[in-house]
């Protein structure tokens, strides 16, 4: 059976939501991160960056969310969680989950992390860190909103439900507590986030994972 070493809200909620999309059988093995579990040896030998998710599939052993959706999406083609390989479309769908992975997200980690970005005691440094980078978040949110904007479709990637849908939901739901302009707010969004909150799939995320309103 499929294993998916978690903790609730993480970049682990995106294969969860596939996994319940997909109906595949699977056992969620929580990660605590509050007691370092991700920086000890037996998890390292796992994902040696210490990151949440993993995912155990019998002899594989994945990390890396975007790696993750991708065997998830080809492990069942007819569910279509990814356009064609070949097609225009897939590229697309390509460029927007790396973007998601590489773009946003890395820029949402900074907003959280900043220190990280900075010498240790270096608090100003840090401040700035992360004011730069809720002000980054916020040119990248109005990209989705005018992708959404432009297609005019239910789905970021069009007609079909796909794996950008729960990625780019997780990753705006990271916004929720900003001070400046959380995702809900942008005009084509907030009503996009609804949707996906709609699916079955991701309200059973929601609540075997214990997350609390505001849901996004």
């Amino acid at each position: 059976m499929i294993e998916l070493y978690y903790f609730p809200g993480n970049a682990s909620f995106t294969p969860h939501v596939l996994l319940r999309e997909l109906d595949i059988p699977f056992a969620l093995r929580l990660v605590d991160r509050g007691g370092g579990e991700h920086k000890q040896p037996e998890y390292l030998a796992l994902n040696p960056n210490g990151a949440i998710p993993v995912l155990v599939d019998g002899e594989l052993v994945l990390y890396e969310t975007a790696a993750i959706c991708l065997h998830l999406a080809d492990a069942r083609p007819d569910a279509k969680l990814m356009p064609e390989p070949g097609t225009p479309e897939r590229a697309q769908a390509y460029k927007w989950l790396i973007w998601a992975t590489n773009t946003l997200q890395a820029t949402l980690m900074h907003y959280f992390y900043p220190e990280r970005m900075v010498d240790a005691g270096n608090s100003e440094g840090a401040r700035q860190v992360k004011a730069h980078a809720e002000g980054r978040v916020g040119e990248l949110l109005a990209q989705v909103d005018q992708e959404l904007a432009r297609r005019g479709s239910d789905w970021f990637l069009g007609e079909q439900f796909s794996v950008m849908d729960p990625y780019l939901f997780m990753l705006c739901r990271w916004t929720r507590g900003f001070g400046s302009r959380p995702a809900r707010e942008y005009p084509n969004i907030g009503p996009y986030l609804a949707r996906v909150l709609e699916r079955p799939a991701v309200r059973r995320t929601i609540e075997a994972e214990g997350l609390g309103a505001p849901w996004y």
